[in-house]
C-alpha cells in the first residue's frame, strides 16, 4: 500500500472518529490531526488512489441520485486503516508538569498473546517498565493508551492513573531526562 493510499484511509477513519466525537475539543483533536496528514497533497493522483483503494475493496464508492459521489470505508478498509494509525501512535514529549503517568495491567493467562503484545507496543510507545505488569512515563497519553489497549481487547484488565509523586522519582528523571 502506497503512501497515498495510507492517507485516505486515515481520512477516511478520520471522518468516523470525527461523527462519533462527543466534545468540540475531540472534534477538533480529529480534524488537527488529520490535516497533518495532508500538509502537501497530492491532488493528481488522489483519483488513482481512490480507484486503486476501491479496487482493493478498501473502500465502497456510492453514487447519489443528485450525481454527487460519497465514498466510505469498507469493514477490511476500517481494520487496514486501524492498523495504520495503531502503526504510528506515538506519545508526544511536552514539557512536564510535574506528574507521573502510570499503567498497570493483570491479564490473565488466557490472553499472553494480547498481553505480551501490549507490553511490547507500550515499550515502543516510550513507557518505562519499572515491574513486569508496571509502566510509567512522564507525559499525558491517556488517549494514545486507551487506543492501544482498546486494540488488543485489554481494557478490563488495565488501569492507568496519575501520580503527584513516587519514591524513586531522582532515577526516573534521569530515565526521561527530566529536570
Amino acid at each position: 500500500m502506497n503512501n497515498l493510499g495510507e492517507k485516505i484511509l486515515l481520512s477516511l477513519l478520520a471522518g468516523i472518529s470525527f461523527g462519533c466525537s462527543i466534545t468540540p475539543r475531540r472534534q477538533w483533536h480529529v480534524l488537527k490531526t488529520t490535516a497533518m496528514l495532508w500538509d502537501d497533497p497530492d491532488r493528481k493522483n488522489l483519483g488513482s488512489g481512490i480507484r486503486n483503494l476501491n479496487r482493493l475493496k478498501l473502500i465502497r464508492k456510492i453514487k447519489n441520485t443528485d450525481g454527487t459521489c460519497k465514498v466510505e470505508l469498507t469493514e477490511k478498509g476500517k481494520f487496514r486503516a486501524l492498523n495504520y494509525y495503531f502503526k504510528n501512535i506515538k506519545i508526544k514529549e511536552k514539557k512536564w508538569d510535574g506528574k507521573w503517568r502510570m499503567l498497570i495491567f493483570d491479564v490473565p493467562e488466557k490472553l499472553r498473546k494480547g498481553r505480551n503484545a501490549l507490553r511490547w507496543k507500550i515499550k515502543r510507545m516510550g513507557l518505562y517498565e519499572l515491574q513486569k505488569s508496571v509502566f510509567i512515563i512522564p507525559y499525558e497519553c491517556k488517549e494514545e493508551v486507551s487506543f492501544v489497549v482498546d486494540f488488543f481487547g485489554l481494557e478490563d484488565y488495565v488501569n492507568y492513573g496519575v501520580l503527584e509523586s513516587i519514591d524513586n522519582d531522582i532515577q526516573l528523571r534521569k530515565i526521561f531526562d527530566l529536570p
